[in-house]
C-alpha cells in the first residue's frame, strides 16, 4: 500500500514538474536565446525553434545536475522534502506560472519554485539555508548590473571607430572560445569526479602540470574559435556577424537547458530514490519537457519577440548575448537558480543603453513593474506554499 501511494504520488508531481518544464522551454529560455538571429534574419523561425529545443534538451542532460541537487536538496536544512512537500510544492508552483501565462504577467520561474521549496521546506519544521541563500541573492542582484554593464560596456567597444570592428568580433569570439573551454560537461570526467571541462579533459596531453595543461588547451580552443569566425567575416562582414549571432544563441539555448530544468526536475529528487529513479533519468524527462515546450510554443513566442530585437541589430544583440551566456554558465557552475527573463532583460537594457543613450529605449513603468512582479513570484510562492502545506497537513493527519 505504502509503494503504490509513493508512485502515485511521484506521478502527481512528474505531472506538474513535466508541466514546469513545458513552460519553461515554451517561455523564455525557449524563445529568447535565439530571437536576436531572427531578428537579424539569420534563422527562419521555426528552425531557431527545433534548435532550441534540441539544444536546451542536451543542456538539460550534460549541465543540469548541479541545480536540480541545488533546488532538491540546498534551499531547506534539517529536514528533506516529504513526498507530500515536494508535491504541493512543484503544483503551487506550477499553478502560479499558469497563472501568469494565462493572466499576463510576468512570473519569473526561478523565483517561484525556490519560493515554493522554502515555504514547504519551512513549513515542515525545516531551518532556513542562510548560505545558500546569500549565493542566490548575490547572484540575483548582480544580475541586471553585471551582465547589464557588460552588455553596455561590449556595445559600445563595437560602436568605436579606433577599432575595426571585425577585429573586436574575432576577440569576442576567442574569449567565447575561452568560456566554452572551460564549462563543465557531465559526460566528461569520471563518475566519481563529475564533470569536467573540456580544457581539463584535454590538459593530460600536455606533459607538466594539470594547470599548463588546462591553460594550453584553453588556448587551443580560443584560437580555433577566433580563426573559423575571422575565415566568416572575411567573406563577408555583415553575414559573418549573424553568423557568430547564430552560435551565441545555440550558446545560451544550452545553457538555458542546463540552468532551468533543475527547476522543473529538482523537488522531485527527494522523492527520486523512493521509486528508484537515477538522477539522469530525472534530467532526461525535464530535458524531454523543455524540448516539448520550445517545439510547440516556443516559435509563437520567437517570432513576437524577434520584432523587438530586430531593432536591435546584430552588434547590440551579441552584445547582450554574450553576457547572458556567461552569467547563464556561472549559475549552472554553482548550482544556483536564476531567471532567464532576468539575465536576458538586463543585457538588453545594458546594450540600449549603448546605442540609444539613457533609457535604452526601454519603459522605466515596465521594468518597475517586471521587478515587483518577481518579487512578488517570490514573497508569494513562499507564503502561499507554507500555507498549503500547514492546511493540508492538518486536514490529512
Amino acid at each position: 500500500m505504502v509503494e503504490i501511494v509513493t508512485i502515485a504520488t511521484f506521478l502527481v508531481a512528474a505531472l506538474a514538474s513535466l508541466f514546469m518544464a513545458w513552460a519553461i522551454g515554451a517561455g523564455s529560455s525557449g524563445s529568447t536565446p535565439f530571437a536576436p538571429a531572427v531578428g537579424a534574419n539569420a534563422i527562419s523561425v521555426m528552425r531557431a525553434g527545433f534548435l532550441v529545443g534540441i539544444l536546451g534538451f542536451a543542456g538539460a542532460v550534460l549541465q543540469g545536475a548541479n541545480v536540480s541537487e541545488a533546488v532538491g536538496a540546498d534551499l531547506i536544512g534539517g529536514v528533506t522534502l516529504s513526498p507530500m512537500a515536494a508535491t504541493i510544492a512543484l503544483i503551487i508552483a506550477a499553478g502560479l506560472v499558469a497563472l501568469g501565462v494565462f493572466a499576463g504577467y510576468p512570473i519569473a520561474t526561478a523565483f517561484t519554485v525556490t519560493g515554493a521549496v522554502v515555504g514547504v521546506g519551512l513549513a515542515m519544521g525545516g531551518d532556513p539555508a542562510w548560505a545558500k541563500y546569500t549565493e542566490i541573492a548575490t547572484l540575483w542582484i548582480l544580475t541586471p548590473f553585471v551582465g547589464g554593464g557588460l552588455a553596455y560596456a561590449i556595445a559600445r567597444v563595437l560602436r568605436s571607430e579606433p577599432i575595426a570592428e571585425e577585429y573586436l568580433i574575432i576577440g569576442l569570439s576567442a574569449l567565447v572560445g575561452v568560456i566554452v573551454a572551460n564549462i563543465e560537461f557531465a559526460i566528461l570526467g569520471s563518475a566519481d569526479a563529475g564533470g569536467e571541462s573540456i580544457a581539463q579533459a584535454s590538459s593530460g596531453w600536455v606533459p607538466g602540470p594539470e594547470l599548463v595543461g588546462v591553460v594550453a588547451a584553453t588556448t587551443v580552443m580560443a584560437a580555433l574559435w577566433a580563426g573559423a569566425i575571422a575565415i566568416d567575416l572575411r567573406n563577408e562582414i555583415e553575414q559573418g556577424e549573424r553568423h557568430f549571432l547564430l552560435i551565441l544563441g545555440g550558446l545560451v539555448a544550452f545553457s538555458a537547458g542546463g540552468s532551468q530544468v533543475g527547476l522543473a526536475v529538482g523537488p522531485l529528487i527527494p522523492l527520486s530514490g523512493d521509486v528508484g529513479l537515477p538522477l539522469i533519468a530525472l534530467l532526461v524527462g525535464g530535458g524531454f519537457g523543455l524540448l516539448l515546450g520550445s517545439w510547440t510554443g516556443a516559435p509563437r513566442m520567437i517570432k513576437a519577440i524577434s520584432q523587438d530585437y530586430s531593432s536591435l541589430g546584430p552588434r547590440r544583440s551579441i552584445a547582450a548575448l554574450i553576457p547572458s551566456f556567461i552569467i547563464a554558465q556561472v549559475a549552472v557552475l554553482y548550482g544556483i537558480p536564476v531567471s532567464f527573463n532576468e539575465i536576458i532583460v538586463s543585457a538588453i537594457i545594458g546594450s540600449g543603453y549603448a546605442a540609444a543613450g539613457a533609457g535604452g529605449g526601454v519603459s522605466a513603468r515596465k521594468m518597475g513593474f517586471t521587478v515587483l512582479a518577481w518579487i512578488g513570484s517570490l514573497a508569494g510562492s513562499i507564503i502561499i506554499s507554507y500555507v498549503g502545506f500547514v492546511v493540508i497537513d492538518a486536514l490529512l493527519f
